[in-house]
């Protein structure tokens, strides 16, 4: 299959997720935070599609398993919608993965936070 229509499937999904979600009546996803869809990768037969998913929900411990199962437990109604929205004649199987590279990002920046605060101490003592 060509590339380009890939693309322009994959972004007609990553489009159409986000609104998907918010309707999902599972208490595990509605429980989750707020839910954004980073990238989507579908397979070139359409058979499947990869969605990979970042959570933010500030203070609250996300249990990743939960919601992996609340999404599984709903895949069937996504599909359907998407299918409805995205106007495709077979709709691909839905793989959910958790992105943890925003948790990463900012692991990161407090680390680097942290070591200019203290070259900066180290740099008044001297």
């Amino acid at each position: 299959m060509a590339k380009n229509r890939l693309d322009r499937i994959n972004e007609e999904i990553l489009h159409a997720l986000p609104s998907i979600l918010r309707t999902v009546k599972d208490p595990r996803v509605q429980n989750a935070g707020m839910i954004s869809v980073t990238h989507v990768d579908t397979a070139g037969d359409l058979a499947q599609c990869k969605v990979y998913l970042s959570v933010f929900n500030p203070g609250v411990e996300l249990n990743k398993k939960e919601l992996t199962q609340g999404l599984k437990s709903c895949s069937g109604y996504i599909r359907k919608e998407l299918a409805a929205q995205v106007k495709l004649r077979v709709a691909p199987e839905i793989i959910f993965i958790l992105d943890d590279s925003l948790d990463r990002g900012a692991k990161i920046i407090n680390l680097i936070q942290t070591t200019i605060a203290s070259d900066q101490e180290k740099g008044s003592d001297v």
